[in-house]
Formats: structure tokens, sequence, C-alpha cells
């Protein structure tokens, strides 16, 4: 039940992302400023498009390929695995978000949204060790009733 909720989750966050992204890219400059400090990257809008068009494949193409390597008798690190692309999807949503409002030229609070990209990597970091801990976990408790 687990595997088949995280599934139609990631197709979800599948589909926001990229028509987030669409939305990004329509109201990019022509040329994108990525990092202004000493000094000055900046890259083309399809520069961008492609980079982040390539990242997002690549993170949701893994899901195919975990499905395929793993056994049908582990669905639970598929589950895991479905929801650890969704919290990337997020991440990507987000990380576009802050490229887009700082190339928008508006003027905004930049402090507040730091919060939230710093967050949103916690929360990727914290979910890649939830596996680990509950394989660990699984581990003791089958060696103790034993």
């Amino acid at each position: 039940m687990a595997l088949k909720i995280s599934k139609v989750l990631w197709v979800f966050s599948l589909l926001a992302a990229t028509a987030f992204f669409m939305y990004v890219y329509a109201s990019l400059p022509e040329t994108v400023v990525v990092n202004e400090n000493t000094f000055t990257i900046s890259l083309s809008k399809e520069a961008v498009f492609y980079i982040a068009l390539a990242l997002i494949t690549i993170a949701n193409a893994l899901v195919f390929l975990v499905t395929r390597i793993y056994p049908e008798k582990d669905f639970m690190f598929k589950a895991w695995f479905y929801v650890l692309i969704i919290w990337v999807n997020l991440f990507f949503v987000i990380g576009l978000n802050f490229i887009s409002l700082y190339n928008s030229g508006e003027k905004y609070d930049y402090g507040r949204l730091g919060a939230i990209i710093y967050g949103s990597v916690a929360i990727l970091l914290i979910w890649i060790a939830v596996w680990p801990i509950y394989r660990i976990a699984q581990n003791f408790s089958k060696k103790q009733t034993v």
C-alpha cells in the first residue's frame, strides 16, 4: 500500500515540477545570473533550461532504474526511494523558484528564502538517513525475536 501511494505522489510531484519548471523558464530573462560573489556567473536562458531539464530527468529516471534492479519483495525500499525523489523534485522546485526570483529584479527579503532552501536540503538529508536507520532497526528486531 505504501508503494502505491508513493508512486502516485511521485507522479504528481513530477507533473508539478515539470509545470513549475516551464513557468520559471517562461519568466527568466535571456541572461540568467546564477551566482554573484567575487565574480558573476551567468548563463543563457537555454543553458539553464537544458541543465535543469537534465537534472530533473536523471533524478526521475532513477526511479525506473531502481524498480528494475530491486526485486519485488523489497517494496519498502522502493517506497522510500519514490519519496526520496519526491523530496528531490521539491528541492528542484525551490531552487528554480530562487533563481527565478533572483533574476526577476523585484525587491525581496532573501533572508526568509534561505531558511526554505536550507530546510529543503535538511529534509532531503534526513530522508536519506531514514533508510539506513530503518534497516538497522529491522535487523536488531529480527535478532531479538530468534
